[in-house]
């Protein structure tokens, strides 16, 4: 894999998505639909994702890819993989409250190295670049061109006033009862792959998810994170949080500057 080339492509793809989905979303009123898991998908899902995957295939036809709104991908068993939620933040999205972000990522031997996480409705873009380092570009975004880009990296948390996020849909009692275990200065909500890249950037110390995730939601915050100098563990052992399990699917996991002292369940 030209690691340059990777990093390029996706995040060309990212903003391309990013367009496709941004016409809907400032467009009139769209039709929703179910999925058989019962999660909600939209055409802005579709059209980001059938972009998304062509331009990856094209790019890189020897690398296995897997998507989350093609199901044939899901019996995908490399672990060396590309995967793509091109819509995280699907109600986020419906509601027009703007925390939903495009995900792409490179994953070798079960580790997500490379990602990029686009919020189109915020202009935030976030991802690593080809030696591993994480970084945030300043808009306005060209397709074929990067920009100014500032180097990010998680904070150096005080233990006596934590900062934390969390889901802004998926919020429970379960998340509250286990961030009271630290001592909280300050909790926020946000939606989507953003909240890795709140902890990426430094502002936020920690984000604790107690609660049903697969590996294409995670996986390229997962590798901005990392970039950035913090890590993601499962919750239960805090062994680190790895990909290509079968289903794709998470445990409960952390995300966090390791900085904190973290505390078990």
């Amino acid at each position: 894999m030209n690691l340059e080339d990777l990093v390029v492509t996706m995040r060309r793809l990212a903003l391309e998505a990013g367009d496709k989905i941004m016409q809907i979303y400032d467009g009139p009123d769209f039709q929703v639909k179910s999925k058989s898991d019962d999660s909600p998908v939209t055409a802005a899902d579709e059209a980001a994702d059938a972009l998304i995957s062509a331009g990856l295939r094209d790019a890189f036809p020897d690398v296995a890819l897997v998507t989350e709104e093609q199901a044939t991908s899901h019996s995908e068993t490399s672990k060396t993989f590309l995967i793509v939620d091109p819509l995280d933040g699907t109600k986020e999205f419906i509601h027009r409250r703007g925390d939903f972000t495009v995900n792409i990522a490179y994953v070798v031997d079960g580790r997500p190295t490379h990602g990029v996480v686009y919020a189109p409705a915020k202009d935030r873009l976030f991802y690593t670049l080809a030696g591993g380092s994480s970084v945030e570009e300043v808009g306005p975004f060209a397709k074929d061109t990067i920009g100014a880009t500032t180097p990010i990296r998680v904070s150096s948390p005080d233990n006596r006033a934590l900062r934390v996020v969390a889901s802004k849909s998926h919020r429970d009692q379960a998340t509250d009862d286990y961030t009271s275990k630290y001592d909280v200065a300050d909790m926020k909500s946000a939606g989507s792959s953003l909240k890795f890249c709140l902890v990426a950037t430094g502002e936020a110390d920690f984000y604790p998810r107690v609660g049903r995730t697969m590996e294409w939601d995670t996986a390229a915050g997962h590798a901005v994170l990392n970039g950035a100098g913090g890590a993601v563990i499962r919750f239960e052992d805090h062994d680190p949080l790895l990909y290509g399990k079968d289903t794709f699917a998470n445990p409960f996991f952390i995300a966090y500057a390791p900085g904190v002292e973290l505390k078990l369940p």
